[in-house]
C-alpha cells in the first residue's frame, strides 16, 4: 500500500541531509548508463563514489580485451563490487568482438544443434572470457520464442520456434555462463518473439490470448528461474491479454504479479534500453524510468544511445522528485537498490570462479560448423578457384549495429587466394553483381531473403544467369534452398562465417 504523500515527503527529506543523502544513493544505485569511450570518465567515477551501482559497456568502448580489462579495473577501483555489465549475447549481437565478429554462434546456430551440453560449454567459454575482462553482468540470454519469422528484431536471436527447445538452452545458457561468476540476464520478459514492430522504433503489440501466453511464451523464463538466472529484463511490448494500457517494462500486472508473483521470481528485474522509442517516444524518458520502478523493475538500463553525465543527474532528480511527490514509494526505491546491490555482492564474492573454468577456446568453431546445414540442389564442380563473393546487405536492426563485420568474403579470399568480393542492396542487385563478378564462380551470401523483396528478386536473377552460384544463407533459413550448394549457417557470428567458407571449398 502507498503511504500518504505527506508521510513520503517527510521519510525522504528527513530531519536533515542523511536521508535526502540515502535518497539520491538509491536513485543512482537503480541506474545502469552508459558512456563515450575506452577509458572511464571522471564524471563516472565521480557518480561511483556518489551510490552509482552499474555501469554498461556497448561496443563504442570496446578496441580489445586488453583495453576492456584496463578500464574495468579502473572503474572498479571507485567500488570493488561495481556491477559492469554489457550486452554480449554472442552470434550477431556482439560488443567484446565487435569489431571482428563474434567467436562464437549465437542462439540460432545453438538451437540447429540442440545439444544442451554443447550450449552449456559455449556460455562457459563466453563467461570466462567476459570475467577475464572484468565483466560481471551480461544481458543475455534471450528466451524469446521466434514464433514470427518476419520479426525484424528478434530472429536468429533466438533458440528456435518451439518453447520446449527455447526453454532447454535457455537454462544451459544460464548454467554455463553463471558458472563462472558472470550473472545472467534472461530477456526480453514476457516474450518478444511474436513481434512485427522493432521496440527501438516503436511500441509492439502481442494479440494472443492468456493461454497461448502461458504455453508459448513464458516455459523459457520458467526454466531460467529454475535454473538461477540472476537477472531478467523486461520487454517494451504491449500484450493486452495481460495489460491493455502499459507496455511489459512499465506494467505492476507483468513485473510485480506475473513475474514475481505467478512465476515466484526473486532476482534483479532489468528494463530494456529506456532511451529505445517504445518508451522515450511515449512516455518521456524520465517519467518512464519512474514508471518502470513503480511497476516492480530494480535497475534501469540506459546508455546505448544517451550516455552523458547530465541524463543520469536529470534521471536521479525524477525518481528522487518522485518519491517526494508521492508518485512513487519510497519503499519500493529502496527495494529496488537493495536488489541491484545485493546483486552486485554475488557478483563479487563469484569472482573467482572464473579461474576454475578451463579455457576451451575451439568451442565457438566446433558449435559453428556443427549447426551448418548444407544442401545440394544439383550436381556443380567443386570450388577450387578464385570466387567472387556478392554479400547482399540488408539495413542492420540497432540491436545487431552496424559495426560489426559479417559473411564469408574474408575467409574465402583466405583459402581461395585470388577471390574478390562486393557488397550489393536494393533493386538491380543482381545485375549488378554479373557485372562485377565477371568470368568468376559465384559465391552469393544473403541474410533473411524470406524478409527482403529485393534479395529474393537479386537472387532469382542470379541463378538465372549463373545456376552453378553458391547460396550462403547467413539469417533464418526460411527461403527453400537455392544455389547448386546451399549453405544454412543460423547466424552471421564470425565463425559462422569460417565454417561456411570451408563448406564451400569442401563442396
Amino acid at each position: 500500500m502507498t503511504p500518504p504523500m505527506t508521510t513520503i515527503a517527510t521519510t525522504a527529506s528527513g530531519s536533515g541531509s542523511a536521508a535526502g543523502d540515502s535518497l539520491a544513493r538509491d536513485a543512482l544505485a537503480v541506474l545502469q548508463p552508459g558512456f563515450d569511450g575506452t577509458t572511464a570518465p571522471d564524471w563516472v567515477r565521480r557518480r561511483i563514489g556518489e551510490g552509482l551501482a552499474s555501469v554498461a559497456l556497448f561496443g563504442r568502448n570496446v578496441v580489445s580485451e586488453d583495453q576492456v580489462t584496463a578500464l574495468t579495473a579502473h572503474l572498479r577501483a571507485e567500488r570493488d563490487d561495481l556491477l559492469i555489465a554489457i550486452d554480449e549475447e554472442s552470434g550477431d549481437v556482439t560488443r567484446l568482438d565487435v569489431r571482428t565478429g563474434s567467436s562464437f554462434p549465437g542462439n540460432h546456430a545453438l538451437g540447429a544443434v540442440d545439444d544442451p551440453d554443447l550450449t552449456r560449454a559455449v556460455s562457459r567459454e563466453l563467461g570466462r572470457r567476459l570475467a577475464a575482462c572484468g565483466v560481471t553482468f551480461d544481458w543475455a540470454p534471450s528466451a524469446d520464442v521466434n514464433a514470427d519469422a518476419d520479426n525484424p528484431v528478434i530472429g536468429v536471436r533466438s533458440f528456435g520456434a518451439s518453447p520446449d527447445l527455447v526453454a532447454r538452452h535457455t537454462a544451459a545458457w544460464v548454467e554455463g555462463l553463471q558458472s563462472t561468476g558472470v550473472a545472467a540476464c534472461t530477456k526480453h520478459f514476457p516474450g518478444h518473439g511474436d513481434t512485427n514492430v522493432d521496440s527501438h522504433h516503436a511500441v509492439p503489440r502481442i494479440d494472443v490470448d492468456a493461454d497461448t501466453l502461458y504455453e508459448r511464451e513464458l516455459p523459457p523464463f520458467r526454466a531460467a528461474i529454475a535454473a538461477g538466472t540472476r537477472a531478467i529484463m523486461s520487454a517494451h511490448i504491449l500484450v493486452p491479454a495481460l495489460d491493455p494500457d502499459r507496455p511489459g517494462t512499465l506494467s505492476r500486472r507483468v513485473l510485480t504479479e506475473l513475474l514475481r508473483g505467478e512465476l515466484g521470481y526473486q532476482g534483479l528485474i532489468v528494463t530494456d534500453g529506456m532511451e529505445m522509442r517504445a518508451i522515450s517516444g511515449t512516455y518521456g524518458l524520465e517519467h518512464g524510468v519512474v514508471l518502470a520502478i513503480a511497476a516492480g523493475a530494480d535497475a534501469i538500463c540506459v546508455g546505448g544511445g544517451l550516455c552523458d553525465e547530465g541524463t543520469v543527474l536529470k534521471l536521479r532528480d525524477a525518481l528522487v522528485a518522485a518519491v517526494r511527490s508521492g508518485e512513487l514509494p519510497a519503499e519500493r526505491l529502496a527495494d529496488a537498490a537493495a536488489r541491484v546491490r545485493d546483486l552486485a555482492a554475488w557478483t563479487a564474492a563469484a569472482r573467482g570462479d572464473a579461474g576454475k573454468t578451463a579455457p576451451d577456446p575451439e568451442i565457438g568453431l566446433v558449435a559453428a560448423r556443427r549447426a551448418l546445414t548444407v544442401t545440394r540442389t544439383g550436381p556443380a564442380a567443386p570450388v577450387t578457384e578464385p570466387v567472387y563473393v556478392a554479400q547482399f546487405n540488408p539495413a542492420p536492426n540497432i540491436a545487431v549495429g552496424d559495426q560489426t563485420p559479417w559473411g564469408v568474403a574474408a575467409e574465402l579470399q583466405r583459402l581461395l587466394p585470388g577471390s574478390a568480393s562486393g557488397s550489393f542492396t536494393g533493386e538491380g542487385a543482381g545485375d549488378a553483381v554479373l557485372a562485377a563478378a565477371g568470368g568468376r564462380r559465384i559465391v552469393a551470401v544473403v541474410r533473411d531473403e524470406h524478409r527482403h523483396d529485393w534479395m529474393r528478386s537479386a537472387l532469382s536473377a542470379l541463378l538465372a544467369a549463373r545456376p552453378d552460384t553458391v547460396v550462403v544463407e547467413m539469417g533464418l533459413p526460411q527461403a527453400p534452398p537455392r544455389g547448386t550448394l546451399h549453405i544454412a549457417t543460423y547466424g552471421a557470428a564470425r565463425v559462422c562465417g569460417v565454417a561456411a567458407a570451408e563448406a564451400v571449398v569442401a563442396g
